[in-house]
């Protein structure tokens, strides 16, 4: 893989970008990570808080400089990139990944330790036994008759979406030998979900999802401009060392193949980021409830925090409300 040329030290001595072909508002470039200062910058990020519109003046960024715009929030009006522990010494190179093999590798670990749990085997945490009776919900064979490859995202930025699905069988199917299965056995990987159909330019949609986190939402109701160099806004957790999944993997260039995967698909984009939590615009979410049932078992698998405590009485409310036609998602690792 070739390095990346990467634009931002020209910053320092021309923090307009004129020299990029770009014209910035008032910021400051970050280099700061978990392990102190990067050899240099990760990102630029502005002074004064993200406006509607803001996010389509730095497109242009991509094609003159090779940086991808995208909305730094948090909680709090004291929006510091420079205090997100970022860890870019782990993150490896997204196209060394497949997609698939990522997300299969997550679902057989995940699914098969919650179901575990929900039959009342050993548990490695603290989760309550509420939190694990929803997952086990989650699990019940109460899908539609969707074949074994098919699709999903949010219109309420404050919704949490994550889920999974499962077989036709499961823990409560009938049979002579169903006491005696393994709870996991009858929910396999059941593999990529179908390529939605594009509504619109995914450069358009994503415009519209960020002047709408831009303009105050409760899961990052403050945000900054940022820019990132990257070859795709799929690579930007990786190219600045986002430590915002490191409980759930080390490596966020594997969930970036994922997303590169969705940027295919789904028509994708990375808008926005917090500390532990990702806004991604969708330009072509799944059309019926079959397909977004199945992109459920690819979003738990890439985020199962978001299924774990989130707020869904079972997957198919998950799928129908977070996914169906829906226009972003938002992803949260505790």
């Amino acid at each position: 893989m070739a390095m990346l040329p990467n634009p931002l030290p020209k910053l320092a001595d021309d923090p307009t970008g004129r020299g990029l072909g770009l014209e910035l508002p008032p910021g400051g470039l970050v280099s700061d990570t978990a392990d102190g200062p990067w050899p240099e910058p990760l990102l630029w990020c502005s002074t004064a808080p993200a406006r509607a519109g803001d996010w389509s003046a730095l497109l242009p960024a991509r094609r003159t400089a090779g940086l991808h715009p995208v909305l730094l929030g948090a909680d709090r009006p004291e929006v510091d990139p420079a205090a997100w522990e970022l860890m870019p010494e782990l993150a490896s190179y997204p196209g060394d990944h497949d997609a698939e093999d990522v997300l299969a590798g997550f679902w057989e670990e995940y699914a098969e330790d919650e179901l575990s749990e929900a039959h009342g085997q050993s548990s490695s945490d603290n989760r309550t036994p509420g939190v694990l009776s929803r997952v086990k919900s989650l699990f019940t064979p109460s899908f539609s008759d969707a074949p074994p490859a098919a699709a999903g995202t949010s219109d309420s930025i404050g919704s949490e979406g994550s889920g999974t699905s499962a077989a036709d069988s499961g823990p409560d199917s009938s049979g002579p030998d169903s006491e005696d299965q393994d709870p996991a056995s009858g929910f396999d990987w059941p593999g990529l979900a179908p390529a939605g159909r594009e509504e619109e330019d995914p450069e358009v949609r994503a415009a519209a999802i960020a002047d709408l986190v831009a303009g105050g939402n409760q899961l990052l109701p403050h945000s900054r401009l940022g820019l990132v160099p990257a070859r795709r806004s799929a690579d930007i957790p990786a190219a600045i060392g986002w430590s915002g999944p490191v409980n759930h993997e080390n490596d966020v260039a594997r969930l970036c193949a994922v997303l590169r995967s969705w940027e295919d698909r789904f028509g994708i984009r990375v808008v926005a980021l917090g500390f532990d939590i990702m806004v991604v615009s969708v330009a072509a979410p799944p059309a019926t409830l079959a397909e977004a049932e199945q992109l459920a078992a690819e979003h738990f698998a890439f985020c199962p925090d978001n299924l774990q405590q989130g707020d869904h009485t079972d997957l198919r409310a998950y799928a129908k409300k977070e996914l169906l036609g829906q226009h972003f998602w938002t992803f949260w690792w505790d």
